[in-house]
């Protein structure tokens, strides 16, 4: 952990990578991520942690599988949504985004349960594959 300041944008300038979280700081036992996202991600669940999402940039979109049916919520620049522990949900962000997240750490961003994990993404850690 960094005795300084960190710039989220100078750290956001630092990759290209969509769908592939980079921490920036802990807080207790929580990662600090940043995210470039486009298009979407895969439905997944973390069954024993809620999900706090932050929109620094762009729009972000949020499927969720409830009880009471399928919604959407949206998220625009500075909105934040936390997605409650055991709720199914698929992240998506039609014009991009860049997201922040905290998660416990070493929490798996395709969650505990997910979809088929399309070929550019890598299974174990749910970050996008070098191409």
């Amino acid at each position: 952990m960094s005795d300084e300041p960190i710039s989220l944008s100078k750290a956001l300038a630092s990759f290209d990578a969509l769908w592939s979280p980079r921490i920036v700081t802990r807080v207790n036992d929580y990662d600090v991520r940043i995210a470039k996202v486009e298009g979407e991600h895969i439905w997944h669940v973390h069954d024993d942690t809620d999900e706090f999402f932050l929109v620094l940039e762009g729009e972000l979109h949020i499927s969720l599988r409830e009880p009471a049916g399928e919604r959407t919520v949206l998220l625009p620049q500075g909105a934040v949504f936390t997605v409650p522990r055991g709720t199914e949900h698929r992240p998506y962000a039609p014009s991009g985004a860049a997201i922040l997240m905290f998660e416990p750490a070493g929490t798996p961003t395709v969650g505990d349960r997910h979809d088929e994990i399309p070929d550019h993404v890598d299974a174990t850690t749910g970050h996008a594959l070098r191409t």
